[in-house]
């Protein structure tokens, strides 16, 4: 198990590490940048259809040691990979189909926006788990921003990084992401969850309970179909919202209808075109209600959502699996247990559980004895507290 002072000597480990290494490889001093992953605690798939999400920040991280270069090359080193790349024209940048597209599409995107992005040695680290829906990828992204416009002297406010950080998943890499997991990474605070509205870009900062951590349970299942499946289920949101535009022609997006006036269209729409509405169209009001709970302190009508939430996502959205709605299961039956679902794009990958403090080493055990048990692997159990968004690590 983890808790918060663990949390933050593995931060403070991670960061003096990275400048050792950076040293040893590239002979200076290095500043160093950190961006966290996410955990999604209500809103899935909603923020791709204009709507609203409740992330936060964890305190699993992607960490980029930078320095400057004089000849204008881009030298990108991974500790956890054990790779470099050099790469010299940065003008022609074309997807090489690895890691070094996360940073190079942030440099790319900076660059087309007309900042004068030098030349860097960098050096990146995380622990953030990979292919566990804990977005690694936003934390990489927006750790490299905060990196190159640091040393490149340029301040540009976080939901601007954010934004240009999606267009570099979207345009660079390829990936059809909306803006959920960059902007929580850029603008989590500590304790906190974060009421996003995906259109707008408006939100709302919500302390979360002080008598519950949050426990993250990993499937060990990698989410292979996920992306196939993301983009199938895009699709199928946009063919939605264009069916019902028909008969409501005020709509641009899936948030604008409501669960009344779905199913007073219903039968312009087929059986699965339907489903995937109603999880969208619940989802959101789901968000919204989750809000009013935390603002109440009503911690059952909150975890209440969440079970509420892993059952859309099952049954209309069709994007869980076996080993998720076990954990799901499970912690509904764990000591100390306030709510659970599933987080992240589906098809394996981590459910998320609110649980009381003092229950967090019984419900752990517990999980991840019956898991074992059931499925025949045991679960990665994370537990963290909600963190900060990107920033520089002054003085570790």
């Amino acid at each position: 198990m983890t808790n918060s002072l663990p949390a933050m000597m593995i931060q403070d480990d991670a960061a003096s590490r990275l400048q050792l290494h950076f040293c040893q490889r590239f002979g200076t001093e290095p500043r160093i940048f950190r961006a966290p992953g996410r955990v999604n605690l209500i809103g899935e798939h909603t923020d791709y259809n204009d709507g609203y999400v409740m992330p936060a920040a964890i305190e699993f991280s992607t960490w980029a040691a930078i320095s400057l270069r004089e000849d204008g090359e881009l030298h990108l080193a991974s500790l956890n990979l054990n790779e470099a790349h050099t790469f010299d024209d940065t003008t022609r940048a074309v997807p090489m189909g690895n890691w070094t597209d996360y940073v190079r599409g942030v440099e790319v995107m900076l660059r087309a926006n007309g900042y004068r992005i030098p030349g860097a040695n960098i050096l990146l680290y995380g622990n953030v788990p990979m292919g566990a829906g804990l977005s690694s990828s936003a934390s990489l992204e927006i750790a490299t921003a905060a990196a190159l416009l640091g040393v490149a002297k340029v301040e540009l406010k976080r939901g601007e990084i954010a934004l240009l950080c999606q267009r570099a998943e979207n345009e660079f890499v390829g990936a059809r992401c909306g803006i959920m997991d960059q902007f929580i990474a850029a603008n989590g605070r500590s304790g906190h969850a974060l009421m996003l509205d995906c259109r707008s870009l408006d939100y709302e900062l919500l302390p979360l309970p002080a008598e519950t951590t949050i426990v993250v349970a990993n499937s060990m299942v990698k989410h292979q179909l996920a992306a196939s499946e993301y983009n199938a289920r895009r699709a199928e949101c946009e063919e939605g919202a264009r069916v019902l535009q028909q008969s409501l022609p005020g709509i641009r997006a899936l948030r604008d209808v409501s669960v009344e006036q779905l199913e007073q269209h219903k039968s312009k729409l087929s059986p699965i075109l339907y489903r995937r509405c109603r999880h969208v169209i619940g989802e959101n009001a789901r968000v919204v209600e989750f809000a009013r709970a935390l603002r109440a302190g009503d911690l059952p009508r909150a975890g209440e959502l969440m079970r509420v939430s892993h059952i859309s996502l099952r049954d209309d959205y069709e994007v869980s699996c076996r080993e998720l709605d076990t954990l799901v299961a499970l912690a509904e039956k764990a000591p100390g247990a306030v709510g659970s679902r599933m987080t992240g794009g589906g098809f394996g990958g981590c459910t998320v559980s609110l649980v009381k403090k003092e229950n967090v080493e019984a419900f752990g055990g517990f999980v991840s004895r019956q898991y074992e048990n059931m499925i025949g692997v045991r679960p990665d159990i994370y537990v963290t507290r909600a963190a900060d968004g990107a920033g520089e690590c002054q003085g570790e």
